[in-house]
């Protein structure tokens, strides 16, 4: 597969069952994070969300410590240096024809590890480009903040550009409020200095980066942090504003449509500065 190590219900297999829910359905969930040197980053913080959705699908729960055993069991027989891509998947395992679960669920859990994307270094010493999706995200408070199986809404988004200069999109919902990136969360510094993120009550995902950077915010740098409905034009009005996510840590926004910005501007090198240390630290 590419350079890519699965583990199937920890067990070394690039195949699953065409019956299983997570393939018919969307029915699972999945988390994405970083291996650096052995030691996975945010790792409690990952299996906690994960834990959560699983919860909020009626999905059951292997337990933490299952997971943990299936990150060991691969990164010990990987080759692979430095940093990798992991991702963990659980679905609800295989069932009969129909969308009814079945009463005895027997889970499925899928763990891959990738090589890490080679991102040019001035996408985050320099700032990347953003573009506005027409793709709109639909409303659903049940799944919103959680990182289900179907990404059909970003891949439709991912699909409007094909630019080189364009690193990433930014999703509204239907009702025109500023919700996330095709693959990222998105903050805002507004121009009275507070740092805003959309509220993802009613869709979106709460990604773990997210959460990293709103402690460090609010704890370690002192910053007054807002989850906020954003519209289009607090994002243009803002005086700074940089993406996350888990794998490529945080990025500045330089354009934005017709909007520039000298990035990184000095909160988001202040927040950048805490996450690169808080990582060595970990």
């Amino acid at each position: 597969m590419g350079g890519v190590l699965a583990l199937l219900n920890g067990v070394p297999s690039d195949a699953i069952g065409m019956t299983d829910r997570g393939l018919m359905y969307g029915d699972g969930l999945f988390a994405t994070m970083v291996l650096s040197e052995g030691r996975v980053l945010n790792l409690g913080l990952h299996l906690d969300k994960l834990a959560a959705g699983a919860l909020r699908l009626s999905i059951p729960w292997p337990g933490h410590e299952v997971f943990m055993a299936d990150i060991d069991q691969l990164a010990s027989g990987s080759s692979h240096a430095g940093k990798t891509v992991l991702k963990l998947m659980l679905t609800r395992g295989s069932g009969g024809r129909g969308y009814a679960p079945p009463v005895d669920a027997c889970v499925t859990r899928i763990v891959l590890q990738y090589p890490f994307p080679l991102y040019p270094e001035y996408f985050q010493s320099r700032g990347v480009r953003l573009r506005l999706c027409s793709m709109r995200l639909g409303r659903n408070p049940l799944l919103a903040g959680i990182k289900h199986l179907n990404r059909l809404e970003q891949v439709l988004a991912r699909m409007e550009w094909s630019a080189p200069d364009i690193q990433e999109g930014l999703l509204c919902d239907t009702e025109g409020l500023v919700i996330e990136g095709t693959m990222s969360n998105v903050f805002i510094v507004s121009p009275a200095g507070v740092l805003q993120t959309p509220l993802l009550s009613q869709c979106g995902v709460s990604g773990v980066q997210r959460t990293c950077v709103m402690q460090l915010a609010a704890g370690c740098a002192g910053l007054a942090v807002q989850e906020s409905q954003l519209s289009v034009d607090d994002v243009m009005a803002a005086s700074e504003v940089f993406l996350t996510n888990s794998v490529i840590g945080l990025w500045p926004v330089r354009q934005f449509e017709d909007r520039h910005w000298s990035a990184p501007g000095m909160v988001t090198q202040r927040l950048l500065n805490l996450l690169q240390t808080a990582e060595r630290d970990t």
